[in-house]
């Protein structure tokens, strides 16, 4: 499973394709920024659904994506989270943030390091593997998944990341294992079938340009498992993402699935760009050029919800940008991240109290952010994702 196999078979006819799919997918953003920004909830229905979409298009809007499955629930990036993820009526699972383990499986965790996610630290066989590395110029000290085989990954279990925020997900700790992306691909094949309709999966590909150097290459693996499983299609429902453009520009010369290129802040650089010299930075990105540049690979972004409404220095929101227009009129989809309803993660003036776990007005804050005519959202709990979409659309 670790061999890379080559791509020429695959390629024709995704580079075919590749106009047509930038083609139809600029449409429904336009179709969407539309119908949310007038707020005609008529015209998209009673769902928010694009009429007569296929693939992508065919997507409520906004389109409420379980970030990690449902994690403000479960612990993130196990089946515990996804299952709940789609019991709650996400549109779509962000079912896993992808990393190789030594001999070449692809497994779902949020970092390769997992001392924080896993219950490692714990296992003292592994008490030898801790160690510290360099990942994307910053120095981590833990465990990597790079490090271990699947075999002895498959006999830790999954702990909540941020236990100060999510006290009652640590209930869970130590129930699921860390699952692997073709069990993910499985899983969804299954829950389609049970469920009477298709399930919609959004992994990410994590430093790409870090497990390149490791010989791990990631594109390579994810397009051959898509092949695999009879997803790497225009319509297909797994949609990519990855903060490295050009692990995105990878992916377009490999598969045909709609790709997103996520964006961190506007005076970041994506790591690949650091590494290639590229002095462009995440503002350079989200220009009108920029995005046009990007929409020649990719069927839509995944900025941080800064980029769409700015926060003043007391962490308020301020005035959109422009991101959004812009963005649409280039022909590509906004899938900015994440809401979440705990406190320390809402813009200030929705803030209620000051406990770490507590909730704020969280459907305040996605009155502000759909207004804006973005064409979905990530959350850690779609719930709350869905109800305040029926808000939105019902002009409550």
């Amino acid at each position: 499973m670790g061999m890379q196999e080559p791509q020429e078979s695959q390629n024709s006819n995704t580079q075919a394709s590749g106009t047509g799919r930038r083609a139809f997918l600029g449409a429904a953003a336009a179709l969407g920024a539309a119908t949310t920004t007038l707020g005609l909830a008529g015209t998209a229905g009673a769902t928010g659904a694009r009429p007569g979409g296929k693939g992508v298009r065919g997507l409520p809007v906004p389109t409420i994506i379980g970030h990690r499955g449902a994690s403000g629930y479960r612990p993130e990036h196990t089946f515990g989270s996804y299952q709940l993820a789609l019991d709650l009526g996400a549109d779509i699972v962000e079912a896993g943030d992808l990393v190789p383990t030594r001999d070449g499986h692809l497994v779902c965790r949020h970092e390769p390091e997992i001392g924080g996610t896993t219950d490692v630290a714990s296992h003292p066989e592994f008490a030898g593997r801790r160690t510290t590395k360099l990942l994307d110029g910053v120095s981590v000290t833990g465990w990597f998944t790079e490090d271990f085989t699947l075999a002895e990954l498959k006999t830790l279990r999954a702990t909540e990341r941020i236990p100060a925020n999510r006290p009652h997900n640590t209930l869970y700790n130590g129930r699921w294992e860390i699952p692997t992306f073709e069990e993910v691909l499985r899983w969804q094949d299954e829950q389609t079938r049970k469920r009477g309709k298709q399930v919609w999966i959004y992994p990410e590909l994590k430093h790409p340009t870090y497990f390149r150097k490791l010989g791990l290459n990631l594109e390579e693996r994810v397009a051959r498992l898509l092949r695999k499983h009879g997803k790497d299609g225009r319509n297909a429902p797994v949609i990519l993402q990855s903060f490295e453009p050009t692990s995105v520009q990878r992916l377009d010369k490999m598969v045909g699935n709609p790709l997103v290129v996520l964006l961190s802040g506007a005076a970041t650089r994506p790591w690949d760009f650091v590494e290639t010299g590229d002095p462009r930075t995440v503002a350079d990105l989200v220009t009108r050029e920029g995005l046009r540049e990007i929409a020649g690979y990719a069927q839509g972004i995944g900025p941080t919800l800064d980029l769409v409404v700015p926060k003043d220095a007391a962490g308020n929101l301020t005035t959109p940008t422009t991101l959004v227009k812009d963005a649409h009129a280039a022909g590509l989809i906004l899938h900015p991240y994440t809401m979440r309803n705990e406190n320390p993660f809402l813009p200030a003036n929705f803030r209620k109290g000051t406990g770490a776990d507590a909730y704020g007005d969280v459907f305040g804050a996605y009155r502000a952010y759909f207004a804006t005519g973005i064409d979905g959202v990530f959350t850690d709990q779609p719930d709350t994702g869905l109800l305040a979409r029926e808000d939105f659309l019902d002009g409550s």
